[in-house]
């Protein structure tokens, strides 16, 4: 016990600020370490003669580390593949859209389209993932004109919707903005196709991408910015090159 807590005793009686103290047994004088051979914890300061964790630092390897043998993630072989910039989509089908719309839980219009805030808030999804892919399945239960703007579309999500007068246009979001198109933000000025596949992907008629000619004629809502961003990714398929001599 230290020599403040054996001035300082609880005693019996009534409690005042003068006779607080802590309990008698728990504190202990605290360890001093490297202070010389007479301190009684001196000279190698309780780490023993040598090894690894008697050495400056926490004396711990990093996670895997087997003292210098071959770890055993390096005695398993590997198989397969994984793409570092592959994309998950949460699959919706028409059926399903269908059933939300038929309780109430969605609407639709050409100027307020179906988006993935609504998907996620009305339940019709438990989480966006990479945006929102529309998939053909149950197209013969849709019956009403629903006007969507998911990410991807397969080409008989495509039809069925269409066929119904409805509109699909698939827009891209990378993760910031589908998280603002979630939450509502609309301050922020929204990400543009980088990778080659996006941009043939979204400025395609055939998939319903926005960033088409057609599509842009067709939406009722159109930003200049999309417009100009059309030209310019599209301009690689009206440039010539010099041709070497």
């Amino acid at each position: 016990m230290s020599s403040v807590a054996a001035r300082f005793k609880a005693t019996s009686g009534r409690v005042h600020l003068f006779n607080l103290s802590p309990a008698p047994g728990s504190q202990s004088t605290q360890k001093r370490l490297g202070r010389g051979r007479s301190s009684g914890l001196g000279k190698t300061s309780g780490r023993g003669h040598k090894g690894q964790k008697a050495r400056a630092g926490n004396g711990k390897p990093k996670a895997g580390f087997e003292g210098g043998q071959t770890p055993i993630v390096k005695l398993f072989p590997k198989r397969g593949f994984v793409n570092p910039t592959r994309k998950v989509y949460a699959p919706v089908n028409l059926d399903r859209i269908q059933h939300w719309i038929d309780q109430g839980r969605l609407t639709s219009s050409p100027e307020k389209p179906i988006t993935a805030k609504e998907l996620l808030l009305s339940g019709c999804i438990h989480q966006v993932h990479d945006g929102i892919k529309l998939l053909g399945s149950g197209a013969e239960h849709l019956k009403t004109a629903i006007h969507i703007t998911p990410s991807r579309a397969s080409q008989s999500a495509i039809r069925a919707v269409e066929k119904r007068g409805g509109t699909v246009f698939c827009k891209y979001y990378n993760d910031l903005a589908l998280r603002d198109c979630v939450k509502g933000r609309t301050d922020r000025t929204e990400a543009a196709p980088v990778r080659k596949t996006d941009i043939l992907w979204y400025t395609s008629w055939r998939n319903r991408g926005y960033l088409s000619p057609t599509a842009l004629s067709k939406m009722p809502l159109v930003h200049e910015r999309w417009k100009e961003l059309s030209k310019q990714l599209l301009t690689f398929k009206t440039q010539e090159y010099e041709k070497a001599k």
